[in-house]
């Protein structure tokens, strides 16, 4: 069983921010927009050094997506900084309409995704947007775990051509995978061999997956670990793969279980090799107010609750 380390937690936004101010030295034609978020998003250090190429559009969320839309008319590649909850629901018909019905090159850039922005409460939380992405046709949707991944993915992302959703967090969570790691869009990471179950994670969750891994190892319970990364377009290879390796699946993701990852899993599952499948993710809710950790307990979206779905899941192989 391969062993990860967690090489020093960092939050995911800082990776965004990192990767774009990257992007913003080698290629002239990227340019940012913001929604008054720009220290939440990391973004103070490329609008620092390209302040004609920043854009700080105020609380005018659907103007911001208007705008980047008409930025690729000339060529631009716009990245739109603002909290997940107000990247996607507060926008959805200029993202419909002005974007992914037109086939616009933005890259939607969404920080503060699911519970753990905790405290800010349930108001600025959304646990429906992966669901509300992936059924845009043409839509990318990517999900990232970690630091390291974070800043590949918006690196990856510029020289994708069309629109592109990501989705990631405002805490500091572990930062394990390698530093300066190639990002394949619609490629599964495989983690962890394993030969009981698989366990299939997307964002903060891949880590709570490897702790259970390690966990169900004491027990004698082998688990694949498998990190989703990019929703849209989903890797049906990997994952019919491992199901037929393992015969049973657990899915963990920071979203509600309606819409996310794991309804994703299962239509393909459904599809092409039927396996009994677990689900953790919120049920049908939204959140609350709490620090991360409380929320993340609270909602079952931990190392624990994905070890007692797993074997959950075996029995019912």
């Amino acid at each position: 069983m391969k062993i990860y380390e967690n090489t020093g937690s960092k939050d995911t936004r800082s990776g965004f921010g990192d990767g774009l101010t990257e992007l913003g030295q080698k290629n002239e034609n990227v340019v940012a927009l913001c929604a008054d978020l720009t220290g939440s998003l990391k973004m103070n250090a490329f609008a620092n050094n390209h302040p004609e190429r920043f854009f700080q559009v105020g609380i005018a969320e659907a103007n911001m997506m208007g705008m980047a839309a008409g930025m690729t008319i000339g060529g631009k590649i716009p990245f739109t900084g603002t909290f997940a909850n107000f990247s996607t629901g507060r926008v959805y018909d200029q993202i419909r309409q002005s974007i992914a019905y037109s086939d616009k090159n933005v890259k939607i850039c969404a920080s503060h995704s699911g519970l753990t922005l905790g405290e800010d409460g349930a108001t600025h939380q959304i646990l429906e947007d992966i669901g509300l992405m992936k059924m845009l046709p043409g839509m990318t949707v990517i999900n990232t775990c970690d630091y390291n991944q974070t800043k590949a993915a918006t690196l990856a992302i510029a020289e994708h051509h069309g629109p592109v959703y990501l989705r990631f967090g405002r805490p500091k969570v572990a930062n394990f995978t390698p530093e300066n790691g190639e990002f394949k869009i619609g490629k599964a990471v495989l983690l962890q061999e394993g030969t009981d179950v698989t366990i299939i994670a997307t964002g903060h969750l891949v880590w709570e997956a490897l702790e259970a891994a390690k966990a169900l190892n004491e027990k004698g319970i082998s688990a694949e670990v498998i990190n989703i990364h990019t929703i849209k377009p989903l890797d049906e290879e990997a994952i019919i793969k491992s199901a037929k390796k393992t015969g049973c699946v657990v899915t963990a993701e920071e979203h509600n279980f309606l819409g996310g990852l794991g309804e994703s899993v299962a239509r393909t599952l459904s599809l092409n090799h039927p396996t009994p499948q677990e689900f953790v993710a919120t049920n049908d809710t939204f959140g609350e107010s709490g620090t991360p950790a409380q929320l993340l307990e609270k909602y079952g979206l931990n190392a624990e609750n994905i070890a007692l779905k797993a074997e959950a899941v075996i029995k019912r192989k």
